[in-house]
């Protein structure tokens, strides 16, 4: 397994810093994230004064109370020498909110992961390497989908905006019960439904703002006007579940929100033939890593998923798509997709990885 490539990695911490992250998207909210730099002597073992290394990952928690507590509070002491395996230990032990536990505990996970994926690029860094060594794999170019919000009330002028600046564009939508067979139809003559690549019904969300009831008249539709997508976390209740029990249906079907770890994809309702991977929500790269394995070994087909990163974390789990899941559906594009207007020179699907990669960056 891959973690066993990285878990004795030594990393020496002599610094902590944050900082606060805050940008409009395309999905109408303000999304503020906090990165993390981990410093510590260079790859030949200066400290202060010689050659630095810094080591960076990103806690996508969506409040932003969060953030804001994090600034004022800031972190328990993480300095020391470690190994990756150690340093995860050692985040076990102590409390990353001191100010407070969060509303949503899956928001532990997520700085869990921004401090982890930080080591791990710091360690990277002292031993004077990159992930894909690493871990002995190739780190190739990487398929993307955009992903994006049609609006209230929904129309297809965001995905005609966004083709008419990149033709062949491949996209992942949130059905919402406003979608009626009209729009279904417009986005077929406005994209050609096969471009719909994902549609993420959000039933498995509970107390968030992008909760989606159960809607059996919704997800028939979806699942008839896109014969090819893959649809992802569907409530499945009295009403809805009988449109899942055949078994081409459930082969198209993807897990996001409730996956973890390795022990969550064995307690679905259904041997699963696609996930959604978000590297944040399994909290460590030891869960990460054991659970792509699992997949790996087991034929589940996986691509990555993106949280609106503003910092290091985009390109982050780009360079998990390019070394896990590289031709997939992955909902990791360019963050200038998630900007409110859509601009000029977006970049085409696939995108090339860094030339020289260094560390746990895309660049």
């Amino acid at each position: 397994m891959e973690y066993e490539r990285i878990a004795d990695l030594p990393v020496t911490i002599d610094e902590v810093s944050t900082d606060r992250l805050e940008r409009e998207t395309s999905s109408e909210f303000t999304r503020v994230t906090t990165e993390f730099a981990l410093s510590g002597p260079g790859p030949d073992g200066g400290r202060i004064g010689d050659e630095r290394a810094v080591g960076r990952g990103e806690d996508v928690t969506y409040e932003t109370a969060e953030h804001d507590a994090l600034a004022e509070t800031g972190l328990p002491d993480l300095t020391g020498e470690y190994t990756i395996d150690s340093f995860s230990a050692h985040l076990e032990s102590v409390d990353l909110f001191p100010a407070g536990a969060p509303d949503r505990g899956e928001f532990r996970n997520y700085r869990r992961w921004g401090l982890e994926s930080a080591a791990l690029d710091l360690a990277l860094r002292q031993a004077d390497t990159d992930l894909a060594s690493a871990v002995d794999r190739s780190l190739d170019p990487v398929r993307f989908v955009a992903s994006t919000r049609l609006g209230e009330p929904p129309t297809t002028d965001r995905l005609e905006a966004l083709r008419e600046r990149v033709p062949d564009l491949e996209f992942k939508l949130d059905p919402i019960p406003a979608w009626d067979d009209d729009l279904v139809a417009a986005i077929d003559d406005a994209v050609g439904a096969d471009a719909i690549r994902i549609l993420d019904l959000k039933g498995r969300y509970e107390g968030t703002d992008v909760d989606v009831p159960a809607d059996p008249d919704l997800y028939r539709r979806v699942l008839e006007g896109f014969p090819n997508g893959v649809i992802e976390d569907p409530a499945l209740t009295d009403e809805t579940r009988p449109l899942f029990e055949d078994a081409d249906v459930r082969s198209r079907v993807s897990w996001d929100a409730p996956i973890h770890g390795l022990e969550d994809v064995e307690s679905l309702p259904w041997e699963p033939d696609w996930l959604n991977i978000k590297p944040s929500r399994f909290g460590s790269l030891e869960s990460l890593l054991e659970t792509l394995a699992d997949c790996e070994e087991r034929g589940i087909s996986c691509y990555g998923g993106g949280q609106f990163e503003l910092g290091v974390g985009r390109g982050q789990i780009q360079t998990l798509a390019a070394l896990f899941y590289r031709d997939s559906p992955n909902d990791v594009a360019p963050g200038a997709y998630n900007d409110p207007e859509v601009a000029d020179g977006l970049p085409a699907s696939p995108f090339e990885p860094p030339a020289e990669p260094d560390g746990f960056r895309w660049s």
